[in-house]
């Protein structure tokens, strides 16, 4: 029989060390970008994600001072700490980029989603489409003998939630904005 040396720290990838280290937890983060509103900037910021291969969940952008010409963009991405340190380092390197802040490790912040969403039916999916939009605060925006036009704002896992539990009641089909964020006060 022989004896399998294993050298030290060489068992990092091992079948029994299955739990990731710290560097290796992949968190979502919400990021709020502060950017000159001049054609080309988004596509800019967006180069940056696709040319580096990071993934992007949720992207808004809106004007947000007329007289000084800024826009927010708003994204949410998932990463290491590693990979977020660095995102954020390369947007701040982008010219037209006035800020970066990283919400979810600046303080508590308000995140907030819209989606309309349209669900088919009759009977009593009918009716159990209604009352699951009562309980979720959704609003019926529209409708018809066949369909509901419902609108939801909150948070992305109520919207998730609400998505899924209308999925059997003839939801057809879904439109999101992305989120909206802000830190929480002063």
């Amino acid at each position: 029989m022989s004896a399998l040396k294993i050298k030290k720290g060489a068992t990092k990838h091992s079948a029994y060390n299955l739990r990731p280290t710290f560097s290796e937890v992949e968190e979502r983060h919400t990021l709020a970008i502060l950017v000159e509103n001049e054609p080309g900037v988004l596509a800019r910021v967006i180069g940056l994600f696709s040319g580096r291969g990071y993934n992007i969940e949720s992207l808004t952008v809106a004007e947000v001072d007329q007289t000084g010409h800024l826009s927010r963009i708003t994204i949410v991405t998932t990463g290491t700490p590693q990979v977020i340190e660095q995102i954020k380092a390369q947007l701040g390197r982008i010219v037209p980029v006035y800020e970066v802040h990283d919400l979810t490790v600046e303080g508590p912040s308000v995140e907030r989603e819209l989606a309309i969403m349209k669900v088919a039916g009759t009977g009593e999916k009918r009716v159990e489409a209604l009352r699951l939009a009562d309980i979720f605060r959704a609003n019926v925006v529209d409708s018809t003998l066949e369909s509901f036009v419902f609108e939801i704002t909150g948070v992305p896992d109520k919207i998730d939630a609400f998505a899924d539990l209308m999925r059997p009641l003839g939801l057809s089909e879904i439109a999101r904005t992305g989120v909206a964020a802000l830190l929480r006060g002063d």
